[in-house]
């Protein structure tokens, strides 16, 4: 279709060249009722869809809409970092609904058309490489299992490399040589993230420990 109405389009742009070089009353009218012929064929032809459109109507024929997976299990094996996704019903799918892409620190989790949703997950900044060429997904019952190959068969503490930043920042905080200051790093955190129950439980237990220690009874400052 688009290549018919590219000709057309021609056709138009080569007649209107030639009215306006036409001098004779009889050549203009005719080149003018073939101007007229070509621009209603045109106009009749069907539109033409871009790329875009294209894009939309793939993306309608899913159907639904994209649902972000935030809620997953891991363990490992000396060779790969196994990621267990629970979706009801996943089984029934084709198999070409259900895509992961692998570069060399991440991967991606696509499931198309899930009972009318769309699911996606993605994971950056894995702890180590993995090798995208040994890497698979496999389709279980209600379950899809992304299995990331390592590249050096070794364990991995957490999943990625923000985790393992976060997890280093808090044993820093709780790490300390006096047994109190620990105590006293974990109550401020506590207090600081906790609801109004919790702060007025923390308070509680400040007043009750300063009270015991006042009489003597707690040698250790909380």
């Amino acid at each position: 279709m688009a290549a018919v109405r590219e000709e057309l389009q021609k056709d138009l742009e080569e007649v209107k060249e030639l009215l306006m070089k036409a001098t004779r009353k009889r050549l203009h009218d005719v080149l003018t009722t073939e101007k007229h012929k070509l621009e209603l064929e045109i106009k009749n032809q069907p539109p033409t869809k871009l790329k875009a459109d294209a894009g939309e109507e793939e993306k309608s024929s899913l159907g639904g809409y994209t649902v972000k997976i935030n809620n997953y299990g891991w363990d490992q094996s000396d060779k790969f970092i196994k990621i267990y996704i629970s979706l009801n019903g996943v089984q029934k799918l084709p198999a070409e609904n259900v895509q992961v892409n692998f570069t060399e620190r991440s991967f991606d989790l696509l499931v198309k058309n899930l009972n009318g949703k769309n699911y996606t997950m993605t994971f950056n900044n894995l702890l180590k490489p993995i090798s995208i060429e040994g890497s698979l997904r496999k389709i279980k019952t209600d379950t899809v299992l992304v299995m990331c190959k390592k590249k050096r068969e070794e364990k991995w503490d957490c999943l990625t490399q923000v985790e393992k930043e976060s997890k280093e920042k808090e044993k820093a905080a709780y790490d300390t040589s006096d047994p109190s200051e620990g105590l006293m790093s974990l109550l401020k955190k506590m207090y600081a993230e906790g609801d109004d129950e919790m702060k007025r439980t923390i308070n509680k237990a400040w007043v009750e420990s300063r009270e015991k220690q006042s009489k003597g009874d707690l040698p250790m400052d909380l």
